[in-house]
């Protein structure tokens, strides 16, 4: 039983009735059409297409229901003060070169003959380039037999989970417009039961709780605890606000530092999502209320919306029968946009351990374990945001004194030797996101690394001026993104 609507009820409802073909189990979703959702994740990394093939969902028409665009990067504006800025990109940078990845032989260049010679980081990456043209197509514009380039979405996320919703019915997910005033709990902790208005229960062998901030199972039932990262990420508050559409409809998702907290912007079909990201501490509703009307890029379509939350994660994500997901499972500010994926990763993984009625505590430990990791790994790229910022407000520089996880630190100086950066197992951000984050907000190699005198640098000059010409003149070739979701939007050809 999946206790909760909304983009994580009904991405494991869809998931779970798609995979589960011999119907062994009956799923069941429980929501209350009275109780809103948050639905201000909108914006999307790479992973997410590999759920949609899961579900066998038709990219074109996920794009025209969910009124969608494609994503290809963050960029971050102002962090380093007014007037910087500079992509997270999906992708690589470059296309390889010898035995280490192009921004090595990029930092020696740049070392040894200069920027001028050695060009900007972001010239490297197909994604930023086409992100600052907006321009987009799926196909490598460069590399014609490579297949698609990488890129994510931006969507209308009420309107994802009702596309959800219809994929999770038609294969026999029975949906209750009910809403859930309590539950009942069996000798041995687990939850037996949830009690609906009007007198009636539910029983189930094993729950979802996708019930946001409230976890009314996972919390109020089971009372598991949650960790707050309040000390690393000091913000607590969100308003938000759609705009009217950007005609030019960008192809990246924008976070604005701001005195106090960062301003989001995601341009979607028909409007364009903003928001504030902020302090309470610091800002009252009012002072982010006006911050976010002043900077918004298009006339207003609704009243702001204020949001409360406290950054963190449960203690455990799975308890007993009870597994939380979405918001009900923790919070992350939707900087990096992870909010989606970790819903993505906690439904993937789930599926590989889906249990019996004995419940082994060994796949409870497993789940628990790695979606933790997923977690912090998540959580120390936003804070390594927050740390190496180099804005004057006092907001800014407590947050740059503020203490930061060990980990980060290590990754941190490992970087300042030689450039150096290593995934761990399957971590989700790789070299490619942490070289954008350090180079972009200032944290940069003391050397390049001595591999790279391997490769004489005329050579090097040479083939990083062929890779930028290629990538500039691929991205020339592409159409305008608005085209392109215009023609899909249209229901013309791919």
């Amino acid at each position: 039983m999946i206790v909760g609507g909304g983009t994580a009820g009904w991405m494991a409802a869809a998931a779970l009735s798609k995979l589960i073909e011999d119907r062994f189990c009956e799923i069941h979703v429980i929501e209350s059409s009275e109780i809103g959702i948050v639905g201000v994740g909108e914006a999307t990394i790479p992973p997410i297409l590999s759920l949609n093939r899961l579900l066998g969902i038709d990219e074109d028409e996920f794009i025209r229901k969910t009124h969608g665009t494609f994503k290809l990067a963050i960029q971050f504006v102002d962090w380093m003060g007014d007037g910087t800025r500079y992509y997270h990109p999906f992708g690589m940078f470059g296309f390889g070169m010898g035995p280490l990845s192009v921004p090595h032989y990029w930092r020696r260049l740049l070392a040894e003959r200069g920027s001028k010679e050695a060009g900007e980081l972001d010239d490297y990456s197909l994604t930023a380039s086409a992100s600052t043209a907006n321009r987009f197509q799926r196909q490598h514009p460069i590399r014609p037999g490579a297949g698609n380039i990488a890129y994510a979405y931006h969507f209308d996320a009420s309107l994802y989970a009702r596309f959800l919703r219809e994929q999770a019915e038609s294969r026999g997910v029975i949906r209750h417009d009910r809403k859930i005033i309590g539950h009942k709990l069996a000798d041995d902790g687990f939850v037996e039961s949830v009690l609906l208005e009007g007198g009636d229960s539910m029983d189930a062998d094993l729950f979802i709780d996708c019930s946001g901030f409230r976890g009314i199972l996972i919390e109020q039932a089971l009372g598991t605890g949650y960790e707050d990262w309040t000390p690393y990420l000091p913000c607590d508050r969100a308003v938000a606000m759609p705009s009217e559409a950007i005609p030019e409809l960008p192809p990246y998702t924008r976070s604005t530092a701001r005195r106090a907290g960062w301003q989001w912007r995601i341009a979607i079909q028909g409007r364009t999502g903003n928001g504030l990201v902020y302090p309470d501490a610091v800002l009252s509703e009012d002072e982010a209320a006006s911050i976010l009307i002043d900077n918004l890029p298009t006339p207003a379509l609704a009243d702001p919306r204020f949001l409360r939350f406290t950054t963190g994660r449960r203690k455990k994500f799975w308890n007993k029968n009870v597994v939380a997901m979405g918001l009900a499972s923790g919070f992350l500010e939707p900087l990096e946009s992870t909010s989606i994926h970790l819903i993505q990763t906690a439904v993937e993984k789930f599926l590989n351990l889906m249990p019996d009625r004995s419940f082994r505590q060994a796949d409870i430990d497993f789940f628990n374990a790695e979606t933790a990791a997923e977690y912090e790994q998540a959580r120390d790229l936003i804070i390594f945001h927050y740390h190496a910022n180099g804005r004057p407000e006092p907001f800014w520089q407590q947050c740059r004194e503020a203490p930061i996880p060990d980990r980060l630190r290590d990754r941190m100086e490992l970087y300042r030797g030689y450039g150096r950066i290593f995934r761990k197992e399957d971590e989700l951000f790789g070299p490619v996101s942490w070289t954008a984050a350090f180079e972009g907000q200032g944290v940069h190699a003391e050397s390049f690394d001595p591999l790279t005198l391997g490769t004489p640098v005329e050579r090097i000059s040479d083939t990083l001026r062929q890779q930028r010409d290629l990538i500039r003149k691929g991205v020339e070739a592409m159409p305008a993104h608005a085209d392109y979701v215009a023609a899909i939007a249209a229901g013309g050809p791919r």
